[in-house]
């Protein structure tokens, strides 16, 4: 529809304009107040950018006013008359400054999202809230509200250097961790440039070896001599979490594998325990020889368990990792559940001819580099099975299960 008028309107004549139609305003080529049906008024410019006949809307009527019509409308037609598009110079506006909000990311909001996308991949429910729990404690107090992209390495030396002598392991940790978020919030946009949480080449300037500060304490562990004894009295002791330690020294697992493991895991006939990818540190699934006195602690269980069921079940869920601490304190043992695990590679290196790398094996460890890992497709299963019915004739006392002199 052409405009029904081509004089310079004032702003009360404007105001009159109620019956539907676009009215032209006068005083700037194009410009016009659009009055919809609904009794709905706008600002409309006809333009004509690089020869291609485009409409701008200005705004609504009356929060633009005639005048501020006008003056847009100048602009926007003075940048057409000049080839530039007006429309898209806005759009382009528009979408930077909405990719600059979005860009506004605090340390604590992008740790959450972090949190969110890989808490899924991660273990255990306790690596979760640990995860969660040293950012919230350590880290956010000092850089939670600032954007990601204003963290410098001063800013992260300022979380750590209070703790890093004192706190190390669990510093070192902190310091990872922000490291992540941060290269999460890279990916993501959040921020440009290098890691200030790096450590390599930038931290390590800083702050002393974290090694140097607080060198890394083994698990305390049973002496391989005094391992058959202690297996005698742990056989004395009465309780699901004996059973589950029991157990644990005679497949030189991980604490967590026995706690979580399941019936499902199972093969009694074949004698084989076989842990998921998901519940395996390594994340390989990892088959486990079942010696005879496995097999024999496994039928003293109650009978008629389902799939599901733990082998050795707490009052809600798996058994706790304390109640295996418990039957250590009360033995007035010095030593932990996964500390059996270096008993065992002790016993292998010092009394029998096995393999290292049979051992290792046993241990779901890494063997050699990556290309020769990838080789590798047995997990010499035959060979450990003759290992862990060594070390169960060894733990019995037997003189068979040590095949090197000490």
């Amino acid at each position: 529809m052409m405009p029904r008028k081509a004089t310079e309107l004032s702003a009360l004549e404007v105001r009159r304009l109620v019956k539907p139609g676009r009215w032209s305003m006068g005083g700037v080529d194009g410009l016009a107040l659009q009055v919809t049906a609904t009794g709905a008024r706008s600002w409309v410019l006809r333009i004509t950018p690089e020869g291609r006949r485009r409409e701008m809307g200005l705004g609504n009527f009356p929060s633009v006013t005639l005048a501020e019509a006008r003056e847009k409308a100048r602009k926007h037609r003075s940048l057409a008359e000049e080839g530039v598009d007006p429309i898209a110079a806005r759009e382009a506006n528009r979408s930077a400054a909405h990719a600059e909000q979005q860009a506004q990311k605090t340390f604590s909001e992008v740790a959450a999202q972090y949190i969110a996308q890989h808490e899924k991949s991660w273990k255990n429910v306790k690596h979760q809230a640990q995860w969660a729990a040293t950012l919230r404690t350590y880290a956010e107090p000092s850089i939670g509200k600032l954007l990601v992209r204003d963290i410098r390495p001063a800013h992260v030396i300022g979380v750590l250097e209070p703790i890093w002598t004192t706190k190390t392991e669990t510093a070192t940790r902190v310091r990872s961790r922000i490291e992540l978020v941060l290269d999460y919030a890279a990916a993501r946009g959040f921020r440009e440039g290098l890691n200030p949480a790096r450590w390599k080449g930038n931290l390590d300037a800083a702050l002393p070896n974290a090694a140097k500060v607080a060198p890394v304490r083994h698990h305390a562990a049973v002496d391989v001599k005094g391992a058959p004894s202690f297996m005698k009295r742990l056989r004395s002791q009465e309780g699901i979490g004996a059973r589950a330690l029991e157990f644990a020294v005679l497949t030189a697992a991980r604490s967590g594998e026995v706690r979580g493991a399941t019936w499902s895991e199972i093969d009694l006939p074949a004698a084989l325990w076989t842990i998921p990818v998901a519940r395996m540190k390594s994340g390989r699934a990892h088959r486990v020889p079942l010696s005879k006195p496995a097999i024999k602690l496994l039928e003293s269980l109650s009978e008629d368990q389902l799939p599901e069921d733990y082998l050795f079940p707490g009052m809600r869920g798996p058994l706790s990792d304390m109640s295996l601490t418990a039957v250590l304190r009360r033995m007035i043992v010095a030593a932990t559940a996964h500390g059996f695990r270096s008993t065992f590679r002790d016993w292998v290196s010092e009394y029998t001819e096995h393999s290292g790398e049979v051992a290792e094996m046993a241990l779901s460890h890494a063997i050699g580099d990556k290309v020769e890992a990838a080789y590798r497709r047995g997990d010499l299963l035959e060979k450990r099975v003759a290992l862990m019915a060594d070390w169960a004739s060894f733990l019995a006392g037997s003189r068979q299960g040590a095949r090197k002199s000490a």
